[in-house]
Order: C-alpha cells, then sequence, then structure tokens
C-alpha cells in the first residue's frame, strides 16, 4: 500500500488534536488519523504521515536511544 500525503488523507492539520512532546518552537507533536500517524514539529509546515509499523519501529528506536544525539 502507497503512503498517502496529509492532503490525499484529506485532513486539515491545524483541525487536528495534536499531541506536544514540550513546549517551544522545537516541540514534536503526533496526531492520529486512523491508522496513520502524523509528525511535525511545533509552527512547522512539513508533516510527515507514518504507517502503523514504520511508527512502531521509530518508537523502538526513541525507547533504545537510536536519537539522543539529536537531542544535544
Amino acid at each position: 500500500m502507497r503512503k498517502p500525503s496529509v492532503e490525499e488523507l484529506g485532513v486539515d492539520p491545524e483541525a487536528l488534536e495534536w499531541k506536544r512532546s514540550g513546549t517551544g518552537e522545537s516541540a514534536v507533536e503526533v496526531a492520529f488519523v486512523g491508522a496513520w500517524t502524523l509528525l511535525r514539529t511545533t509552527g512547522g509546515d512539513l508533516v510527515s504521515v507514518f504507517d502503523e509499523h514504520e511508527w512502531a519501529c521509530f518508537l523502538d528506536g526513541v525507547k533504545n536511544g537510536e536519537f539522543d544525539h539529536a537531542a544535544s
């Protein structure tokens, strides 16, 4: 299955309920649309779309410290 864009999902990103990792302009926000997970940074125009497997792999990487170097 080809991954849809935000436009193809037919959702308005500003109307979604975003969960935020923290405060400030570099916070990460996540919203869920059906089987899809949307990810963006606060105030950013770019929204990434993840399927369930990609999202599970991303969360596994976060839990295992694969992205710790990006936080410093």
